[in-house]
């Protein structure tokens, strides 16, 4: 295991470098309910690069937001989703590899942040993320009040930035630095409120599956 994550890690960056810092990659994520459009992060190379992968390889097609929380974020990526089942629980299903964290204070969770799932801290305390599995958050709006009480929880104080996204735009606060973000929607926020606002089980899944019907790298 620690040598497929050694030779992952070594991979990504010597990609990362060959292809220059200043490039911009957007992929386009088409679903049943609308598209959007999403820019992956430069400073987070090995969740950038392995996305990348994931898309070129059409590994996305066909799959389900198999977990969505209104007010909170909508989640795909899971292979086993593809054809799956009415009422089956989906959210296990992955890779067989995990990506280093790469937490960096410039990205947070505001409303459109496109970030890794990952196993809980009791059995990944390193926070590695999910080597396909993602979400894209919608979250709430925050008055400074609450912000507060968030930053003495936390111990960790938010930006000017942070601030402001999450006192108009909205976000998801308690997650930042514990899940990896990666990207963010540039266009088709619309489309994620539609996806939250969908009915869903006892286990988040959609009565109604909402499906990634392709993705593409639109520029790189």
């Amino acid at each position: 295991m620690k040598k497929i994550i050694f030779i992952l890690i070594s991979f990504f960056y010597f990609s990362y470098y060959l292809q220059g810092q200043e490039k911009i990659t957007t992929v386009l994520i088409k679903t049943n309910l609308g598209d959007m459009k999403i820019e992956l992060y430069n400073e987070t190379p090995l969740h950038k690069e392995n996305f990348i992968k994931l898309v070129n390889e059409n590994f996305y097609n066909e799959l389900l937001f198999h977990r969505v929380i209104k007010n909170f974020m909508v989640q795909a990526g899971d292979p086993n989703s593809k054809n799956a089942k009415k009422g089956a629980r989906l959210g296990n299903g992955g890779t067989d590899y995990k990506i280093p964290a790469e937490f960096n204070k410039k990205f947070f969770h505001k409303k459109g942040a496109l970030a890794a799932a990952r196993q809980g801290d009791n059995i990944n305390p390193q926070k590695m993320s999910s080597g396909c599995q993602f979400y894209i958050v919608q979250g709430n709006v925050y008055t400074i009040e609450k912000l507060k009480s968030f930053e003495a929880r936390m111990k960790i104080p938010f930006s000017e930035e942070q601030k402001k996204a999450y006192t108009t735009l909205g976000g998801t606060p308690h997650l930042d630095y514990n899940y990896t973000v990666f990207g963010e929607v540039i266009e088709g926020l619309e489309i994620i409120d539609k996806i939250a606002s969908s009915q869903t089980d006892r286990g988040n899944r959609p009565l109604e599956d909402i499906k990634i019907i392709s993705m593409k790298i639109l520029q790189k």
